[in-house]
């Protein structure tokens, strides 16, 4: 219940980020720049502090869970349809189709996709449309490799093909009878993807190849804030503990999702 609360606080603020920040995330204030929070002494019209150009770190902080949420939601839900649908592919066809697919998902399981990832944006830039698009290719080969073995169990099953004999078309059998049935386990592993595409955005923010001002995320964040860390450490470790807590509950609830849609746990 703790990690819903939790999920549920940061989706909140990912909607209402716009009214719930208290001063525009790029506003400047030299004038109370490295300003400590509240805890440590500060003064109320800054919570959290701010940083060393005198932005409000609650602010920034609040956009970045905005920006940060929605580069995992739709990587996360990019990497689940493409794999999927590739599973789906080798599943129906077999033969060379099957072998292809299965060597492209052995060589993405091989290559750290961190590295793949740098050598990208470093070669082609960085831009938003492209970094979410980089993030939808993490993974993948998981929803591939789940959705191709229960689809082929499905086949066995028979219920699949009495669908086929009756006249349905292989996109209502795989969207309509095959999906459902394994939908359970496809949302299970999104919640495990969801952290790992969230802590992948945080690493690249932090080596300055992910969201670019004036834009902001969690990875930039703790990025910028490491440079001060002696001095205003509040700068760094707001962020890095959202990013803690966020991906710690996502796993929490995973794990609670998957016994509860588990028929052999009941």
């Amino acid at each position: 219940m703790v990690a819903l609360a939790w999920i549920a606080l940061m989706v909140i603020t990912a909607f209402g980020a716009d009214l719930l920040a208290p001063y525009s995330f790029t506003g400047l204030d030299l004038r109370a720049r490295l300003s400590p929070p509240v805890f440590m002494g500060g003064k109320w019209a800054h919570p959290l502090g701010s940083d060393e150009l005198g932005r409000d770190v609650l602010s920034r902080l609040i956009m970045s869970i905005r920006l940060s949420l929605l580069i995992a939601f739709f990587g996360t839900l990019i990497a689940a349809a493409f794999g999927t649908a590739m599973g789906f592919v080798a599943a129906h066809f077999r033969g060379k189709v099957e072998a292809v697919i299965l060597m492209l998902i052995d060589f993405q399981a091989s290559v750290p996709f961190l590295i793949v990832a740098l050598a990208v944006l470093a070669f082609f830039g960085n831009s938003l449309v492209l970094f979410v698009l980089l993030m939808g290719l993490n993974s993948w080969e998981r929803y591939a490799r789940i959705a191709r073995g229960l689809t082929l169990s499905a086949n066995e099953q028979g219920y699949a093909a009495a669908v086929r004999q009756l006249g349905a078309s292989n996109v209502r059998v795989y969207g309509l009878h095959v999906l459902p049935n394994i939908a359970s386990t496809l949302i299970v592993s999104m919640t495990i993807t969801f952290p790992e595409t969230i802590l992948l955005e945080s690493g690249l923010s932090f080596l300055g190849l992910g969201i670019q001002p004036p834009l902001t995320s969690l990875g930039n964040m703790v990025g910028y804030g490491r440079e001060y860390l002696t001095r205003a450490p509040w700068i760094m470790l707001s962020p890095a503990a959202v990013i803690v807590l966020t991906t710690l509950s996502i796993s929490i609830v995973g794990d609670w999702l998957r016994d509860r849609l588990d028929p052999t746990l009941r």
